[in-house]
């Protein structure tokens, strides 16, 4: 479970970075659902959140702009994935929904044991697997932008956040539905793409 959890909340950070960390921040901050323990408990801090909350405005802004959020996807090939590995480990190591998940340390006190203890392991598979997502996200944009004259931004984007809040609270609440929710997304990314591409040859007049 504790994989899963992992899994959803790293997609949803792929989609938008600023969501899974505000949704983990305030159920640690707000419910007993979530407890991030020591080494991730500064993502549930006042000010943490607060800052949180108003890059997920300018960012929801900015993706549903044409052309700039072309400029926002490139800026967040760094950002995504940074959220992603933050979320995928400290799902590592917290108590979520009353599971208590791994249990290890992710404090950097002896680099040659944390080398060594594989602590960073799920990061790096958060990083991988939510730079995978914005990959797909930056690639699609810029297609559905063109061919609707910019119109889709607004609409994917909408459905891009409302998906990672989703997945997001699936991950938390209901983990074993992630996979569900990440074949809906494979599958919605393949529809548009084909929706988008020429069925056949073009016809020419006489």
């Amino acid at each position: 479970m504790d994989v899963l959890t992992g899994l959803g909340l790293s997609s949803s950070a792929g989609l938008n970075a600023w969501i899974p960390l505000l949704v983990l921040g305030l159920l640690d901050r707000y419910t007993e659902f979530v407890d991030l323990g020591p080494n991730f408990a500064w993502l549930s801090n006042g000010w943490v959140l607060a800052i949180f909350a108003v890059l997920l405005a300018l960012e929801v802004v900015a993706d549903k702009v044409p052309a700039i959020d072309s400029v926002n996807d490139v800026i967040q090939t760094v950002v995504r994935p940074t959220s992603g590995g933050i979320v995928f480990g400290s799902s590592m190591t917290s108590d979520i929904a009353g599971l208590t998940l791994g249990g290890e340390t992710a404090t950097v006190t002896d680099p040659e044991q944390f080398v060594t203890s594989g602590t960073w392991v799920p990061i790096v598979i958060g990083v991988v697997l939510a730079l995978v997502v914005h990959g797909v996200k930056a690639l699609t944009r810029p297609v559905a932008n063109t061919a609707s004259a910019g119109a889709a931004a607004p609409v994917l984007s909408t459905a891009e956040d409302v998906v990672a809040v989703v997945i997001s609270l699936l991950a938390v609440f209901l983990p074993i539905l992630v996979l569900l929710g990440l074949v809906g997304l494979v599958f919605g990314t393949w529809w548009l793409l084909r929706r988008r591409r020429p069925s056949g040859p073009p016809v020419y007049a006489a």
